[in-house]
């Protein structure tokens, strides 16, 4: 294990450094012991000269005493002769004479040499006498203290550190990580009976503290995982259950939009009855005419009156169609004028418009990217009820004159794109505030019961939609007649000419 070896070093920097600071501390303190050893040494020979000397015993030759193998034995080296030669200051030599045979230290040892040198003064031969002193027995005692000192610290602590080794560590740090480790491997392989320690086997120590801190927050994951579990269970419930709740709410709409249809095609085959009298009854009359004269010949104006009475009756069977089902527009580019001017022409064929002013401000160069025909239905609708609105105000005062019928055209440039506006003004009586906001549903129309159906602002409302654009309704101020407002995306420009 890593924190075995790493405990092992630490043990083993531990004891040597402890041993170094130990022997370091050591040293000074033996080595004066040493040194005062040595320095006694050198003092005590030097009386016992100075006692042979007096006494006239064999020490009385000092150079004799000096050079003796004995001397050399015991350590000693002992000179004699004159200050300048044997190198002793004016003050030791003044201090020497002034106290005949008694020692006088005159300098310190310098590292590994004798502890000190003594002189004395003798006064018969008048010369100095010095007293050096080395003991190895005493050197060689203190190393090898050192070397016992430096043994028992390694031992005492090589024994701590085995029995911390054999019954401390592997019980309280090395089991338990082994635990925690076995533990850990257990959540990853998924094994959900392994991952929680036992509590036999948590220590009372920091390291309990964190294996019963692993457990609880095992305990905590796998409590949450599972309520997220049950979580998402009753959610995927809810959401199979939204599901199907979506798909019956989808059949009932497009049930209800197909009863829809089934009603507004009940309603509208009233309606395309009465507007069908219109167009047939001229037809009628063109026919009845030829029957009549055989030789009769139909002029470019009765056939081109009859083209457009039959045109007329195709777009009323189409309305049907709009409504039954969804027909994609088939655009191309088209001027916008003369679309005004055949609405405007199967409007007066249809409601007989002569005495409504009708006025076409649409410019002549505006074009469009549209379905013609879908947008000339768009226009017929509008001019027509236009038309109806501008009649029924002409007697009131403030309708501003005759019934009169204004279409117009504007490009302008919003929300970062083109639009073209085109507007279809009356001045009737407006739309009653009621039916304003609902003029674009189906079935919503004042004349119901007259001459309209009901849908024919619905199925124009349709057609601008589908053509990407939004068809609005407002009342002139006063309530001075009504404004309807068709805005289409304006076609990118073209370098090249389109078609009429």
């Amino acid at each position: 294990m890593g924190v075995r070896r790493k405990l092992i070093v630490l043990h083993t920097f531990f004891s040597l450094a402890l041993t170094a600071i130990l022997l370091l501390a050591l040293r000074p303190a033996l080595a004066k012991v040493v040194r005062e050893a040595e320095a006694d040494h050198a003092a005590l020979a030097l009386r016992l000269v100075a006692a042979e000397a007096r006494a006239g015993g064999p020490s009385a030759d000092l150079a004799a005493l000096a050079s003796s193998a004995s001397a050399r034995e015991r350590g000693l080296e002992l000179r004699a002769g004159g200050a300048e030669e044997l190198g002793i200051e004016a003050g030791a030599a003044a201090l020497a004479r002034a106290r005949p045979w008694t020692p006088i230290p005159v300098q310190g040892a310098a590292e590994g040499e004798a502890a000190a040198i003594y002189v004395a003064w003798e006064e018969g031969e008048g010369v100095f006498v010095t007293a050096r002193a080395r003991i190895e027995a005493a050197r060689s005692a203190v190393l090898r203290l050192y070397g016992l000192v430096a043994l028992a610290l390694l031992s005492f602590y090589g024994l701590i550190a085995a029995a911390f080794e054999v019954f401390v560590l592997p019980r309280q740090v090395y089991s338990p990580i082994r635990r925690i480790l076995a533990a850990d491997e257990a959540v990853q392989a998924g094994r959900a009976s392994e991952e929680i320690i036992p509590e036999s086997a948590i220590p009372a120590d920091e390291l309990g503290d964190i294996m019963r801190s692993r457990n609880r927050s095992i305990i905590s994951l796998r409590r949450h995982e599972a309520a997220l579990a049950d979580a998402l269970g009753r959610l995927e419930e809810v959401a199979t259950d939204l599901r199907r709740k979506n798909h019956l709410l989808e059949t009932a709409r497009r049930n209800l939009a197909d009863a829809d249809r089934l009603a507004s095609l009940g309603m509208m085959s009233a309606g395309i009855a009465h507007e069908l009298n219109t167009p047939l009854a001229v037809l009628k009359g063109l026919v009845e005419k030829l029957d009549a004269d055989p030789a009769h010949r139909v002029d470019a104006t009765e056939a081109e009156l009859m083209v457009r009475v039959v045109r007329r009756l195709e777009r009323l069977s189409e309305s049907l169609l709009d409504f039954a089902r969804a027909r994609p527009p088939e655009t191309a580019r088209v001027r916008l004028r003369p679309l005004v001017d055949e609405a405007l022409t199967l409007v007066r064929l249809d409601r007989g418009s002569s005495d409504v002013a009708v006025t076409n401000l649409v410019p002549e160069g505006m074009v469009l990217d549209c379905d013609g025909d879908r947008v000339v239905q768009v226009l017929v609708n509008l001019v027509r009820n236009a038309v109806d609105a501008a009649r029924r105000g002409a007697g009131r005062a403030q309708a501003g004159g005759p019934p009169a019928v204004v279409i117009d055209a504007t490009q302008s440039r919003r929300d970062g794109a083109d639009w073209i506006a085109l507007t279809v003004s009356d001045n009737g009586p407006g739309i009653e505030p009621a039916v304003l906001s609902r003029v674009f549903e189906p079935f919503v129309s004042t004349t119901l019961d007259a001459r309209g159906t009901g849908l024919g602002l619905a199925v124009a409302e349709g057609i601008v939609r589908e053509h990407g654009g939004v068809m609005l309704a407002r009342n002139r101020p006063g309530r001075a007649g009504a404004v309807f407002e068709v805005v289409l995306p304006a076609p990118a420009p073209e370098p090249k000419g389109v078609a009429g």
